[in-house]
């Protein structure tokens, strides 16, 4: 049983967490031992990102972490990596890349691999590009997660083409039969009745998904539909000033903050489409739990986005930054039923077709055992 030691920084459960939660257990029913080392900070424990993980009967242990440069981590690392002794040692994020990576290479771990989830704009920064650099070189190869990071790891940070692999997330499909009767309950539990239009928002409230240009795009969609909501569920350091945003504009009654609620995803069925309105984006999962629920996106065309989302045919693409033509589109789908459900089918049948999760397994257990076989053959 090849055993495989991932390791990343975990303070909650985003795109990153939320892949290791499917990718692990996947590993392990196709004959893996997958252990999950986490980088914790004692003052933000990852309980239950942990006891997700464990009830699927995957290993987990974690490491202290205190700064962002806390370079006792290698030590623990190494400490660690000997005890367990891994044939491939498997990095998510950034502190993970940097301690994790050195850790597996001063111990001997033939194999090591670094995930990439996004293309956040610190990563353009000269210091941490040397990081990234620095740390990517003991490397044997690197997944991105959509062509756009992809090209972001090559173009910007340098790293040779020929390390780069993409592999796309992958997300399981709810029965479609299912969607009904949680768009019921959902609905309830929101206070919106059944004939009510409901445009969502799901996401960290950060600069990057640009939710203000979605609160601004939703003065326009007001005047042509003066019975539209607008739920926003998700948390961050933005949420104060994009509250003020909304009373300002006049539209604070029609936008429902809803705040950080624990498996998000289980409220979408609630709204008529998904707004992804990012100025840039490494994948965004939301994309694909909203093609679960038989859901429209309108969506910003940038970076990983128009992989993911047909234009016209699962959903609409608009110019990122841009809430002139976010309103149109949204306004559209609302005064547009039939085509708005159309989407709907079409997104869900492709997440059927091109981003399940036995896909992502699949193609992440090929990488490895070519990369096995190659360390073998040397």
């Amino acid at each position: 049983m090849t055993r495989i030691v991932h390791i990343s920084k975990v303070t909650g459960i985003a795109g990153s967490e939320g892949h290791l939660l499917r990718l692990l257990p996947g590993l392990a029913e196709r004959g893996f031992e997958p252990i999950m080392l986490i980088l914790e900070d004692p003052q933000s424990p990852a309980t239950r990102f942990c006891t997700i993980l464990e009830s699927a009967n995957v290993r987990v242990e974690r490491i202290p972490i205190h700064y962002h440069l806390d370079f006792s981590c290698i030590t623990a690392l190494r400490s660690k990596l000997k005890e367990l002794q891994p044939e491939i040692v498997h990095t998510h994020l950034l502190h993970a890349d940097l301690y994790g990576l050195k850790a597996a290479e001063d111990v001997n771990i033939p194999v090591r691999v670094s995930s990439r989830h996004n293309n956040d704009r610190f990563r353009r920064n000269w210091f941490v590009k040397q990081i990234n650099r620095y740390s990517m070189r003991s490397a044997n190869r690197v997944i991105a997660i959509s062509e756009a990071v992809a090209q972001f790891v090559r173009d910007i940070e340098g790293i040779p083409a020929h390390k780069v692999q993409i592999i796309r997330y992958g997300l399981e499909a709810p029965l479609l039969e299912s969607a009904m009767p949680a768009r019921q309950e959902t609905r309830r539990e929101l206070g919106y009745p059944e004939d009510q239009h409901v445009v969502g928002f799901f996401g960290r409230l950060v600069y990057q998904k640009g939710v203000d240009v979605l609160i601004e795009a939703m003065k326009d969609v007001m005047r042509l539909h003066p019975e539209a909501k607008l739920l926003i569920v998700g948390d961050g350091p933005d949420r104060p000033s994009l509250t003020r945003q909304a009373a300002k504009s006049g539209i604070g009654e029609a936008v429902q903050f809803a705040g950080w609620v624990d498996q998000a995803n289980r409220l979408m069925p609630a709204c008529d489409m998904i707004i992804v309105p990012s100025r840039w984006e490494g994948f965004g999962l939301v994309t694909l739990e909203a093609m679960g629920w038989s859901l429209p996106l309108v969506a910003s065309c940038t970076s990983s986005l128009p992989e993911i989302i047909v234009d016209g045919e699962t959903g609409l693409l608009v110019s990122p930054e841009d809430p002139s033509a976010l309103a149109t589109a949204i306004s559209n789908l609302l005064a547009n039923s039939d085509t708005a459900r159309a989407y709907g089918r079409a997104g869900y049948q492709r997440l059927r077709d091109r981003f399940s999760v036995d896909s992502m397994v699949s193609s992440t257990e090929a990488l490895y055992q070519d990369l096995i076989e190659d360390q073998r053959s040397h």
